[in-house]
């Protein structure tokens, strides 16, 4: 039996004005903001959303911003259509999909691009980074949101644009789509806790809410780049979630020392033959790196298996 049909909107202020006819009506707006190629992890966060309000809005934009010129943007996977159908499957299913072409095309004259372009050059001559595929292109976007201290560690030490770019593309899609509850995976520990900093300092009138990793049979957690990983590549990144899980396990034992923890997942993933980017045991609301285990914490894995970059953590509560 085929499931519902979601609305497709391409328009920012045809989804505004979607979302504030529903509000009219009394109704409540969930948020799973994605970038497309969705899988079973996307899907439990929509099951998430629907727990806490009537009406779903789901979004599939690959977002520039948060792209470096030489990341994988261009090969990002992407497929629509699937996509629909993927959300169709899911019980309820979800009423909106919001899809724009561009969120930072705002219809600039000529004239505006040459001198964006022109202050690119500047940058450049001044020895400063073009940081972003947005000022990459030219685009004349100049506002950037950035939440300081969460975004420095982690992920943000080898990808300085992402953060940046991640909340700022989450402030401009709120904006839009004005949800009353927004869901995000916990996969991504790190930018879960972003948006939830940036939501509280800000004052966004909006709950978000962390959904748990959800992992494929064999322990690898899910994530739209899986499918780049080679066979071979794919069985090696195994020992992501396997290193975790010994660590996790330890820890629960009475082993509480960040270092011998790190440094026994760190050789997991070496021997299996990834390269790890950072292994880090972290408090899970601050994101400062602790030394011993004496409080709820957080452990977050960086580590290349290839050309892919794969992230992953497990909470570990004592």
């Amino acid at each position: 039996m085929a499931g519902k049909e979601p609305v497709i909107i391409t328009d920012k202020e045809e989804m505004r004005k979607w979302t504030r006819t529903m509000r009219s009506q009394n109704h409540t707006i969930g948020f799973v903001p994605t970038m497309g190629y969705l899988h079973g992890g996307h899907l439990s966060l929509v099951q998430e959303a629907q727990k806490h309000t009537d009406l779903i809005v789901v979004s599939i934009y690959v977002n520039p911003g948060q792209f470096s010129p030489n990341e994988d943007l261009s090969t990002y996977p992407s497929d629509f259509q699937g996509d629909i159908q993927k959300l169709k499957s899911v019980a309820n299913g979800v009423d909106v999909v919001f899809h724009p072409k561009n969120l930072y095309d705002y219809g600039n004259s000529e004239m505006g691009l040459i001198r964006s372009a022109e202050r690119i050059n500047e940058k450049e001559n001044e020895g400063l980074k073009v940081v972003s595929c947005v000022e990459d292109k030219g685009m004349g976007h100049e506002t950037w949101v950035r939440v300081e201290n969460l975004e420095k560690g982690l992920c943000g030490k080898s990808r300085p644009v992402f953060f940046r770019g991640v909340a700022t593309i989450v402030t401009k899609l709120f904006n839009i789509v004005e949800p009353d509850v927004a869901v995000l995976g916990k996969k991504d520990y790190q930018q879960w806790r972003i948006i939830q900093r940036m939501v509280r300092d800000l004052d966004f009138g909006i709950k978000v809410i962390g959904s748990d990793i959800v992992r494929e049979h064999d322990g690898l957690a899910m994530s739209s780049r899986n499918v780049k990983l080679s066979p071979e590549d794919r069985q090696k990144a195994l020992s992501i979630s396997r290193a975790l899980s010994k660590a996790k396990v330890k820890a629960e034992k009475g082993q509480v020392n960040c270092g011998e923890l790190i440094n026994s997942a760190i050789q997991t993933i070496d021997e299996a033959g990834g390269r790890v980017d950072y292994a880090e045991i972290v408090e899970q609301e601050s994101l400062e790196p602790v030394e011993t285990i004496k409080r709820p914490v957080v452990f977050c894995v960086a580590a290349w298996f290839g050309k892919v970059r794969l992230v992953d953590n497990m909470e570990i509560n004592i």
